[in-house]
């Protein structure tokens, strides 16, 4: 099923201020939040798909990858991020603010400041970034990769016990005497740091959160169509926290130049060069492409900077918008150095009609043929 716009979900326009954003985001999840509609499935789907959109575009980095390359920039393929990756201590541990509180449910008030368990502030492990070099090939084609990942893991054999302080609830409340009589305040557990929970024992080997660092191989498929600098995410694949949720694998794209193909949006350049001789007779040549060499015709008579169309041979879309093409670019060689039998050879040509510089109206210059080929 093919995901909605952001913008539809959230009911903005494009053009709609960071402003906008929260107030229209706050509107929908109050609407379908959890509490408000118990055992509501949908509600539960509706809440997190509005929870998805507000966290890209809230975010000017992602609103605008989001903006250039739909949900794909944004981790929308492959199984990259995603609202049906969200739970709901994601997102009430990253947008907790959007609530009035830290973390908390906008109803507790009406449940007893319980809320069903969510008073509890949920930390996130920190993101890790890599960068992934990618050839020509992979990025057309799409790409699985293993690589290998150091992060932070909780160790299995450390041991916790619930925090003396909070006795376990993550937070602490403070009693007031004011003019107005007594007051209670709520605030995070300074002990467990809101998690609700301390090191009771741990391995050698790992700092006093009862961390270690351990290397995995992890797997990424990459959807045929990136490019330079698009960053793509992974859920839960970063550094883990004691008593929290790991963070995200971010993977920067690199493209890796290639040595006879260069890349233009969706498209793929290669110059060609033919002998003269080649370009007035015509000719059969090999070229190279993305998957492979094939064979192109020079018709008798071609001009140098005459560009020729190889369909469908190009990038596809990262949006799905079809497959760029193969553009060659032909340059007539002219030799430098000729022997002295080559040299009478083409002075009996000088004088000939046919060889003096005669264009017609069909000859389009260089820069006519590139705006044509380019759309400019």
């Amino acid at each position: 099923m093919a995901k909605r716009d952001f913008y539809e979900i959230l009911g903005v326009d494009k053009g709609a201020s960071k402003d906008e954003i929260k107030k229209a985001y706050r509107k929908i999840a109050i609407k379908y939040h959890p509490d408000k509609n118990p055992d509501n499935k949908e509600a539960e789907e509706m809440f997190k798909e509005a929870a998805e959109a507000y966290e890209v575009l809230s975010n000017d980095e992602k609103r605008q990858r989001y903006d250039r390359f739909g949900h794909q920039g944004v981790g929308g393929a492959g199984g990259y991020g995603g609202g049906g990756g969200m739970n709901m201590d994601d997102i009430f541990s990253q947008f907790g603010d959007i609530f009035g509180g830290g973390g908390g449910s906008p109803f507790d008030s009406f449940f007893g400041g319980g809320g069903g368990g969510r008073g509890r502030r949920t930390r996130k492990g920190t993101n890790l970034r890599i960068k992934l070099k990618l050839t020509l090939q992979e990025i057309a084609n799409g790409v699985e990769k293993k690589i290998k990942v150091n992060r932070l893991i909780v160790d299995p054999e450390t041991k916790f016990t619930n925090c003396s302080t909070c006795n376990g609830t993550g937070q602490v409340r403070k009693v007031m005497n004011t003019m107005l009589g007594q007051m209670m305040s709520t605030s995070t557990c300074p002990t467990c740091g809101g998690t609700g929970q301390t090191v009771d024992s741990r391995a050698p080997g790992t700092d006093s959160s009862g961390m270690k660092r351990q290397e995995e191989v992890i797997s990424i498929k990459i959807p045929a169509g990136v490019s330079e600098g698009m960053q793509l995410s992974m859920s839960g694949k970063g550094n883990e926290v004691a008593g929290g949720i790991p963070g995200d694998l971010l993977i920067v794209v690199e493209e890796t130049a290639d040595d006879t193909l260069k890349r233009d949006g969706n498209n793929v350049i290669f110059d060609l060069h033919v002998s003269f001789l080649d370009a007035a007779l015509g000719t059969d040549v090999e070229v190279p492409t993305i998957n492979g060499k094939v064979r192109i015709k020079i018709d008798a008579g071609t001009q140098s900077g005459k560009i020729l169309r190889l369909r469908g041979k190009g990038i596809k879309d990262i949006e799905g918008y079809g497959t760029g093409d193969q553009l060659i670019h032909v340059n007539v060689w002219t030799p430098k150095t000729l022997s002295k039998e080559e040299k009478a050879t083409l002075e009996t040509l000088r004088g000939s009609k046919n060889f003096e510089p005669n264009p017609g109206k069909g000859d389009k210059s260089f820069f006519e043929n590139m705006k044509e080929f380019f759309g400019a």
